[in-house]
Formats: structure tokens, sequence, C-alpha cells
């Protein structure tokens, strides 16, 4: 079985102003799809405190799930912090979120949301709306399992490889 764990990156959440619905559906979707949760956290737009959390998270799931951030305000740094802990971009993955999220609305064109390698995990932002998260993670969830596979080093692509 897989592993996540879920990051909601909010001002309001992290202060308990307003209530983390992102978190809890990315969570829920993830189970409903055969992930383990191994923790869930809330931190606020601060690009030192969702490092830290990236870095943490990442040693404890194989896959760690970032929701909010991702848009264009002043307080959105979510993409900087993932791609100041990941050793490697996987730009495919968030192109594939956008480009699903178009044919809803024309503002998934702007998430800024990434996907990278943080030591042996993957991290992949979504938006911030229980809506967008959920619709952006189900655009790629078939593919995770592999990349996932790929970063524990399990790269045999059929039955007849050696």
């Amino acid at each position: 079985m897989n592993t996540a764990a879920v990051l909601t990156i909010s001002d309001s959440c992290s202060t308990g102003e307003r209530e983390d619905r992102s978190g809890p559906a990315v969570a829920e979707l993830l189970r409903q799809n055969g992930y383990e949760i191994q923790q869930r956290r809330i931190v606020a737009d601060e690009q030192d405190e969702i490092e830290q959390a990236l870095i943490s998270l990442a040693q404890v799931a194989q896959l760690v799930v970032t929701t909010g951030g991702t848009g264009i305000t002043a307080h959105d740094v979510t993409p900087e912090a993932t791609r100041a802990v990941c050793s490697k971009l996987v730009d495919g993955i968030p192109e594939k979120m956008r480009a699903e999220g178009a044919r809803q609305t024309p503002f998934a064109l702007l998430s800024r949301g990434l996907c990278g390698v943080c030591g042996q995990a993957l991290v992949l932002n979504l938006p911030g709306s229980p809506e967008g998260a959920s619709e952006s993670l189900l655009a790629v969830l078939e593919i995770l399992p592999h990349a996932l596979d790929l970063l524990a080093g399990k790269t045999a692509h059929g039955s007849d490889e050696v």
C-alpha cells in the first residue's frame, strides 16, 4: 500500500479562522484509492514553514500532497517552497492537471502548482479549493503509483523484463 501525507497551506485555516475542507477532501480521495494517510497538517502561507513541513512529511510518506498557495497573489508561495526542497521537477503532472482543469474553467491556468521529488517522496501541489484540489488530483491519480514505483527503484515495465 502506498503512503501519503496531506499538507494544507492556508493562513486562515492555520489560525482556526476557517475550517479546512480541502485537506480532508484530498485525504479521503487518496484513501478511497488505496493510500494510507500517514499525516495531515496545516501551515500558514509562509515559505519557511511550508519547506520544513514538506521535508518532514517526505520522510514519512511516499506522496506528499499540498493544497493551497498555488495562485498568483503575494501570499501564494507553495510552488517556491516546493521548488526549494525538490531535487527534480516532474513538469508533466501539473501540466495535465491544468489541462484537465481548463476544461472546467479557464482560471485553472492561473495555478502555478508543481510536482517534484523530495528525497524519496513525490510532492504534488494542488489548488486550495476543495473542488479544484479534488479535480486536479483525479486528473493524475492513475499515474501516481507508477511514479512512486519509479522513485522506489521499481523500474521494470513488463513481465518479460529481467
